[in-house]
C-alpha cells in the first residue's frame, strides 16, 4: 500500500514538472487523461534507460558526468513521452472522443433513442405494417381494399407515434403524387382528427400558462376540443365582458378559439427530430437522391420549424406581421384571426373564432355554394407568392388543414407558428427569377437565381444556363401540368453545379409545393404556370406605374447624389496627379491579418522542420565520429553531444508532426 501512494505521489509531483515542459516544446495542450499516461510512460522508462547508457549501478564516475547523464537521461525518458502524445495525436485526434460528461449524456441519449426506435417498431407492427417494412408486401401492388387497409394502418400509427411523425403524415397527405390516392386521403384525417389529450392536462397548461384556471379567465370554456392538432388541441370559448378589446360587445365579450399545446411533447419532440436528422444525414451519405434533394437541409429546416412551433409567442408575433402585410391587407378572399394578446403565451393562444370547414374538405361545400374554386385557388396561390416576393414573410406550411372555407366565401389562415422569412435581396432576386420564367430567359433566370442560392468559387455558367433552359422546356410549356416533379428537377440542377440552397429558399420551396397539393384539393385543374406568370406579369405593370417609376427614381438619386457631387472632385485629382506623373498603385500584400497568421505559420513549421534535420545530421556525424574525449568508459563526448542534438532533433520532429496532424481539423 505504502508502494502505491508512493508511486502516486511520485507521479503527481512529476506532473507538475512535466505538463508544462511538455505542453511548452510541443506548443500544443492536451487532456488531463494523455498528459497522465505520457507522465506514467516517462518515469517508467526512466531506469531502463539510465541501465542502458550507465550501466548497472554502483555508479563510480565524477558528480559532473553523472549530471550530464542524468540530463541525458530525463531527456530521452521524456522524449518517450513526447513520442506518445504525438502518436495519440495522430491515432485519436484531441475532441475525437466525448468527454466523460458528453460521454455519459450521449450514452443516455443513445439509449433513449433506441428506447424510441423500438417504440416506433413495436407500434408499425401493432397496426399491421411489419410486412411492409420487411419487403414482403409492396404498397404499389396492393388491390383497392388493401390499400384501404394499408392507409388506415398507417394514420392509426403515425397518429399514436406522435406529433413529428403526424407532421410527416401531413406532408404526405398533399403529396397524391407520390402515394397512392386512398393513402393520401386517410392521411389528410391527421390534420383534423388526433387523438385529443385529456382535459385536466390541458387544464393544467392553462393554469400554468395564464396564472389563473381557465374558468376564472374566460366567461365561458367548452372542456371538449373543437379541433385536436398534432402540436395543440384548440378549445372554443367566450372572452369576459370589457376582456375582448376595442370594437367588441361590452356585454356579451367576443367568441375566441383557444388553442393550448400537447402537455409534454417538448422532450418527445426533440428526440424525435433528432431520430430525423440522423436518419437525413445516412441518406444524404448513402443515396444519390437523397443527396441531390438535400435531405439533410431540409430535415435541419423541418427540425427549426418544428421548434418554432412549439412556441405560441413566435406564431403570435407572426400572425400580427402576416395580417398587416400587403398581400393580406389588400386581399378580399384572404383573411387572419384576431390576436388577443393579453391571453397568450408561449404555450397558450387565444384568438378569434373563425367558424368554417377545412380547406381539404370543402370541394363540395364550394360547389354547393356557387363559389369558383379557380378564383380562390388563384387568390391563394397569390397571397403566398405575394408573401414570398414582397413582404419577405410567408406561412411556410400551407397545407389544407390550415386553411378554412368560412361562410361568407372567404380563406381563413391558420395556424401561423411556421413562417419563412426572406430578406429584401433575395426577395429581388426571387422576382426577377419569376420574371425571367415569365419571358422565356434562361439566362436572366441563371443570373437570378445564383443570387439566391450559394454559389461555389468555380462554376460553369454556361452548362447552368443550358440546365436552367431544359427545366424551363420542359415544366414551362404551353399545356405541361405542373408537379413536384418540378421541384424535385429544379433541386437536382442546384446540387449538380455546387450550389448550395439556403435554408429560407428551401423552405420556399416546400411551401410552393404544398400550395400546390392543397389547391389541387378544391381546384384539380388550376394551372400554377398560368397564375405564376400572370403573378409576374402583375408586378411587372405594377413597377412600370408612374407612381412606382417615381418612387424608385427618387431612391435612386438620393443614393447616386452624394456620390455624383464627390466624382468630379475625384476626377479632377487624378487628372492632376496623373499629368504630375505622381499616379501610382498602391497595392497591399498579406493586407488581411489571416494571411499573415497563415503564412506565419507555414514559415514557422518550416524552420522547426530545418532545425530538426540540421540538428538530426549534426547528431548523425556526431554519434559516427571516432575519437575524442572520454566521457566514460563507453561514451565519448563526442557520442554524448550528439545524443543531446538527437533528443533536440526528435522534439523539433515531433512538433512539427503534431501540428500538421491538428491542422486538418483547422481546415474543415
Amino acid at each position: 500500500m505504502d508502494v502505491v501512494v508512493a508511486g502516486l505521489f511520485s507521479l503527481g509531483v512529476f506532473l507538475v514538472i512535466f505538463v508544462p515542459v511538455a505542453q511548452r516544446l510541443l506548443g500544443v495542450r492536451f487532456g488531463v487523461v494523455r498528459m497522465v499516461l505520457a507522465a506514467a510512460i516517462t518515469l517508467s522508462l526512466f531506469s531502463p534507460i539510465a541501465n542502458a547508457l550507465v550501466g548497472k549501478p554502483p555508479y563510480t564516475g565524477s558528480n559532473g558526468v553523472a549530471i550530464a547523464f542524468l540530463v541525458l537521461t530525463t531527456l530521452f525518458s521524456m522524449l518517450a513521452g513526447l513520442v506518445f502524445l504525438v502518436l495519440a495525436e495522430a491515432l485519436v485526434p484531441t475532441g475525437s472522443l466525448p468527454r466523460a460528461r458528453d460521454l455519459r449524456r450521449d450514452l443516455s441519449g443513445r439509449i433513449a433513442r433506441t428506447r424510441r426506435y423500438l417504440q416506433i417498431l413495436r407500434i408499425a407492427i401493432k397496426h399491421g405494417l411489419g410486412p411492409y417494412l420487411r419487403g414482403r408486401r409492396r404498397p404499389g401492388r396492393e388491390n383497392a381494399a388493401g390499400q384501404a387497409d394499408l392507409a388506415r394502418s398507417l394514420r392509426l400509427a403515425l397518429d399514436e407515434a406522435g406529433v413529428t411523425f403526424v407532421k410527416l403524415g401531413q406532408v404526405l397527405s398533399t403529396r397524391s403524387d407520390i402515394i397512392p390516392s386512398a393513402v393520401a386521403t386517410e392521411l389528410s384525417r391527421l390534420q383534423d382528427q388526433v387523438s385529443p389529450a385529456p382535459w385536466p392536462e390541458s387544464e393544467q397548461v392553462l393554469t400554468e400558462e395564464l396564472g389563473a384556471p381557465p374558468r376564472q379567465l374566460y366567461a365561458d370554456f367548452d372542456t371538449t376540443p373543437l379541433a385536436a392538432a398534432s402540436v395543440a388541441q384548440v378549445y372554443t370559448a367566450r372572452l369576459r365582458d370589457g376582456a375582448a378589446g376595442s370594437g367588441a360587445d361590452p356585454d356579451a365579450g367576443a367568441a375566441v378559439v383557444v388553442k393550448v399545446q400537447r402537455p409534454g411533447i417538448g422532450a418527445l419532440v426533440d428526440r424525435d427530430l433528432d431520430i430525423v436528422r440522423r436518419l437525413a444525414r445516412l441518406l444524404e451519405r448513402n443515396t444519390d437522391w437523397g443527396r441531390s434533394m438535400g435531405v439533410r437541409a431540409l430535415a435541419d429546416g423541418f427540425a427549426d420549424a418544428m421548434r418554432e412551433e412549439l412556441d405560441f409567442t413566435v406564431e403570435a408575433g407572426n400572425m400580427t406581421t402576416v395580417a398587416a402585410g400587403r398581400s393580406v391587407a389588400s386581399s378580399n378572399d384572404l383573411v387572419v384571426p384576431q390576436l388577443y394578446p393579453e391571453r397568450s403565451t408561449r404555450r397558450v393562444l387565444t384568438m378569434e373564432r373563425l367558424d368554417g370547414i377545412g380547406l381539404g374538405n370543402a370541394r363540395q361545400a364550394i360547389a354547393d355554394r356557387g363559389l369558383d374554386p379557380v378564383r380562390l385557388g388563384r387568390s391563394l396561390f397569390d397571397c403566398l407568392l405575394g408573401q414570398v416576393a414582397i413582404d419577405g414573410v410567408f406561412h411556410a406550411d400551407p397545407h389544407p388543414g390550415n386553411f378554412l372555407l368560412l361562410a361568407d366565401g372567404r380563406i381563413g389562415m391558420l395556424d401561423l407558428g411556421s413562417v419563412g422569412r426572406l430578406d429584401p435581396a433575395s426577395r429581388d432576386a426571387l422576382q426577377r427569377f419569376l420574371l425571367a420564367i415569365d419571358h422565356g430567359d434562361p439566362v436572366s433566370a441563371t443570373d437570378a437565381l445564383l443570387e439566391i442560392v450559394y454559389r461555389p468559387d468555380v462554376i460553369d455558367e454556361r452548362a447552368l444556363e443550358r440546365a436552367v433552359g431544359q427545366f424551363m422546356t420542359r415544366h414551362l410549356a404551353a399545356g405541361v401540368t405542373l408537379g413536384p416533379a418540378m421541384f424535385n428537377d429544379l433541386f437536382k440542377i442546384i446540387t449538380s453545379h455546387d450550389l448550395g440552397v439556403p435554408p429560407e429558399v428551401a423552405a420556399v420551396f416546400r411551401a410552393l409545393a404544398t400550395i400546390e397539393g392543397t389547391i389541387s384539393r378544391i381546384s384539380p385543374g388550376f394551372d400554377l404556370v398560368a397564375a405564376s406568370r400572370q403573378f409576374a406579369a402583375t408586378q411587372v405593370t405594377d413597377r412600370l406605374a408612374p407612381d412606382a417609376l417615381r418612387r424608385t427614381a427618387t431612391e435612386e438619386l438620393a443614393t447616386l447624389l452624394p456620390m455624383l457631387r464627390r466624382l468630379p472632385r475625384r476626377i479632377d485629382r487624378i487628372a492632376a496627379a496623373a499629368e504630375s506623373g505622381r499616379l501610382g498603385v498602391n497595392v497591399r500584400l498579406l493586407a488581411d491579418d489571416r494571411d499573415r497568421r497563415h503564412i506565419t505559420g507555414l514559415l514557422h513549421q518550416a524552420l522547426l522542420a530545418i532545425l530538426g534535420a540540421t540538428a538530426g545530421l549534426m547528431a548523425v556525424l556526431l554519434l559516427g565520429t571516432p575519437g575524442g574525449p572520454q566521457v566514460t568508459s563507453s561514451m565519448t563526448l563526442y557520442q554524448l553531444i550528439g545524443y543531446n542534438l538527437l533528443v533536440i532533433c526528435a522534439v523539433l520532429v515531433l512538433r512539427v508532426l503534431v501540428l500538421i496532424f491538428r491542422l486538418p481539423r483547422h481546415l474543415t
